[in-house]
C-alpha cells in the first residue's frame, strides 16, 4: 500500500479494475466544447458584428454557469468561445475559420456576421466537416450550394421586405409606385431582387431600382433619381449606409406613404437620428416586445426551449446596460440551438447532431426554430418570421419602436410618412 500511495497512476488503475463505473465517471466527469467564429469587431460591421457577440458570449456565460448540458453517460459539456477579428473583409474570413479549426480545434462552428462573410465561412465549414450555425447572414443562396452542414438562424432574404409591401397594402390599398435604392451587397440584393419580383406579382410598379457600392456616405444621386409620386422607398444595405440614407431622405424632405429600410432602423441606435427616424419602417428579426412565449409554443403544438423574452431581455440589459437588438437575439439563439441538438442527440459527434438539427422544431424567445432538410435548401430556415417595426413619438416627444406587423403581434398600428 506504501508503494501504490506513492504512485498515483498506478493505484488509479487498481481502482479502476475495482471499481470501473467510478472511475470512468470521474475520467468523463466534464467536457470542454470550442465553439469558433469571426467577429466584426472593427470595420463597417461592427455595430451588428458586436451585438451578435455579445449575444453569443451571453449565452456561453449563462450555460456554463446552469452546468453546461448534460449527457447519457454524466458527462456534463461545458462551452468556451474562440473568435478573431475579420475586420468586416471577406477575404480574411476563409483564412481565419481554418486556424478555427486546423490550430485552435473548433467543435462547432458560428458564422461572422452578414451574408457575404457566412457564405465565405460555408464553404471551409463543409470542407471540414464542421457544423456551423448561421446567424446575422439572411441569403437564400448559401443554402443552395448542396452544403449538408450549414444551418440558418435568421429568416431568409426572399422574406425580408416582403411583409412591408402586405403592410402598405393594407394601410392604403391605392399604392401602386415604389423606389428601391440599396447597397450593391450579396445580402441586400438578395433581398430587393425578391421584393421586385413580389412586387410585380402584387401590381407594383417599380419607378427606381439602383443599387449603391458599398461605403457610399453620399445619397444625393440617388435621392435625386426618386421619381415623385412614389408610395413607398424602400431598401438600404447595412448599419452605417442605411443609417446615412434614412438622415437623407429627411433632410431632402422626400415625400413619400412609406419608408422600409434594411438593419438599421430596428437598432437602438438609430434613435438617435431624432426626428429623421420618425415614420421609419424596419424588418427585424426579433424584438423585445416579441410575444413568444411557452404559451404561444402549446398553441402551435411546439416544444419551448430556453430563456423567455423578459428573461432574456432582462440578462442582456444587465450585462451589457442596453437594449438587446436582434443581432444581439440572433447571436444568442445560435448558441441556444446548439445546445437543444447537443442534449437532444445526447452527443457531441458531428454526425449525432446534425440528425437533431435536421429533425428540431421548437418554439424559443427568438420564434419559431426549423430547417429545411432537402438536398436542394439543405440547413435554411423554414420556421422563423420577420416583425416590422416603425418609429413613433412617446409622449416626451423622443423616439420609441412599435411593432406594426405582423397584425398578430403588433404592439401599436402603422401610420404613413408626416409630410416633411
Amino acid at each position: 500500500m506504501k508503494f501504490l500511495k506513492s504512485c498515483p497512476v498506478i493505484l488509479l488503475a487498481v481502482l479502476g479494475l475495482l471499481l470501473p463505473g467510478a472511475v470512468s465517471s470521474a475520467l468523463a466527469a466534464e467536457k470542454t466544447v470550442v465553439i469558433g467564429f469571426t467577429a466584426s469587431r472593427t470595420g463597417k460591421l461592427n455595430v451588428e458584428g458586436m451585438r451578435q457577440i455579445n449575444g453569443l458570449n451571453l449565452w456561453v456565460e449563462q450555460v456554463n454557469k446552469a452546468g453546461g448540458v448534460k449527457l447519457p453517460d454524466g458527462t456534463q459539456v461545458k462551452f468556451v468561445a474562440k473568435d478573431y477579428d475579420d475586420e468586416s473583409k471577406k477575404e480574411r474570413v476563409q483564412e481565419l475559420y481554418t486556424k478555427l479549426i486546423s490550430t485552435d480545434k473548433a467543435d462547432f462552428l458560428i458564422s461572422p456576421y452578414s451574408s457575404g462573410l457566412a457564405d465565405a465561412a460555408a464553404v471551409i465549414a463543409q470542407q471540414y466537416n464542421k457544423i456551423m450555425i448561421t446567424t446575422g447572414a439572411a441569403s437564400d443562396s448559401t443554402y443552395k450550394k448542396g452544403y449538408t452542414l450549414v444551418y440558418q438562424a435568421y429568416t431568409p432574404a426572399s422574406r425580408y421586405l416582403t411583409g412591408a409591401l402586405d403592410l402598405l397594402g393594407k394601410l392604403d390599398p391605392s399604392a401602386k409606385k415604389m423606389a428601391i435604392v440599396h447597397e450593391k451587397d450579396k445580402f441586400s440584393t438578395d433581398v430587393v431582387n425578391a421584393l421586385k419580383a413580389y412586387g410585380e406579382t402584387k401590381g407594383y410598379q417599380i419607378a427606381l431600382f439602383e443599387g449603391y457600392d458599398s461605403g457610399t456616405t453620399d445619397f444625393a444621386p440617388f435621392i435625386n433619381k426618386i421619381p415623385p409620386g412614389v408610395d413607398a422607398i424602400m431598401g438600404g444595405g447595412h448599419f452605417a449606409d442605411t443609417t446615412t440614407f434614412a438622415k437623407q431622405l429627411y433632410e431632402k424632405k422626400v415625400k413619400t406613404k412609406m419608408i422600409a429600410l434594411l438593419v438599421a432602423p430596428p437598432e437602438p441606435k438609430f434613435a438617435e437620428l431624432g426626428e429623421a427616424c420618425i415614420s421609419v419602417i424596419g424588418s427585424s428579426q426579433w424584438e423585445p416586445l416579441a410575444k413568444y412565449s411557452p404559451e404561444t409554443a402549446k398553441a402551435a403544438n411546439l416544444e419551448y426551449f430556453g430563456p423567455t423574452v423578459a428573461d432574456f431581455v432582462s440578462s442582456y440589459k444587465g450585462k451589457f446596460n442596453e437594449d438587446p437588438s436582434y443581432h444581439s437575439a440572433g447571436g444568442y439563439v445560435a448558441g441556444l440551438i446548439l445546445q437543444k441538438a447537443i442534449l437532444k442527440s445526447g452527443s457531441t459527434d458531428t454526425a449525432k447532431v446534425k440528425a437533431a438539427m435536421d429533425a428540431m422544431d421548437l418554439m424559443t424567445f427568438y420564434g419559431r426554430i426549423k430547417f429545411a432538410a432537402d438536398p436542394k435548401n439543405h440547413g435554411l430556415q423554414v420556421g422563423h418570421e420577420m416583425v416590422y417595426i416603425q418609429w413613433f413619438k412617446d409622449k416626451q416627444g423622443k423616439p420609441k419602436k412599435e411593432v406594426v406587423w405582423p397584425e398578430t403581434g403588433k404592439t401599436a398600428s402603422a401610420f404613413v410618412c408626416p409630410v416633411r
